[in-house]
């Protein structure tokens, strides 16, 4: 039996902005475009996954692929993270990123940058990260080939955060990938791993 394709929300249920929940910026609101594949991490389940996180952030390098309405990669800043690079193929989101960093003030520390992420993970060009957000369009399938190109551009003891649909990848990418917590919904997992260090 083949198992049904992930689903999407509808351009009918799509929000049209979602919030900053915590931080500097607390309250903000960032729009949310009707584009193919868009689907913000819900408020709950970015509260819990902050919740997580807080303990790290602090000066943290940041690496939001698939970046949309940048509702992860600004969160972490708001929440104290040092510098996130947000990085989004579609034009018109990645024009929305930008105007949203600069209504923020957030040019000193977002770097928006459109590419096609995969192309992107295949010359390290900018450093290695703290923390990687990785939740690409569910109907795409592009987990396993990011994952193969991400190791150049983590830290020794990096995080990575996975959303993908609820049967989705829930294991460790690799050797020395401990899990770190997880939660879901009926429309998604949300998977928090750790590389080296302690859990």
């Amino acid at each position: 039996m083949v198992p049904p394709a992930p689903r999407a929300p509808s351009r009918s249920t799509l929000p049209g902005s979602v919030r900053i929940i915590g931080g500097r910026w607390r309250g903000s609101k960032l729009p949310v475009a009707r584009a193919p594949g868009l689907r913000p991490t819900s408020d709950r389940a970015r509260e819990t996954l902050f919740n997580w996180l807080q303990p790290m952030l602090a000066g943290a390098r940041v690496l939001d692929l698939f970046a949309g309405s940048g509702a992860l990669g600004l969160e972490a800043l708001s929440r104290g993270a040092r510098e996130a690079l947000l990085v989004e193929r579609d034009p018109a989101l990645a024009q929305s990123l930008r105007a949203s960093c600069e209504r923020l003030g957030a040019g000193d520390v977002a770097t928006v940058l459109r590419a096609d992420v995969l192309e992107l993970l295949r010359t390290p060009l900018h450093g290695r990260f703290d923390l990687v957000f990785l939740d690409p369009p569910f109907i795409d399938g592009l987990w396993d080939e990011a994952l193969a190109r991400l190791d150049p551009w983590l830290a020794d003891d990096a995080w990575l955060y996975l959303e993908s649909p609820p049967d989705g990848p829930a294991v460790p990418p690799g050797p020395g990938w401990r899990l770190h917590r997880e939660s879901g919904t009926r429309d998604a997992r949300h998977v928090l791993l750790r590389r080296g260090g302690a859990t």
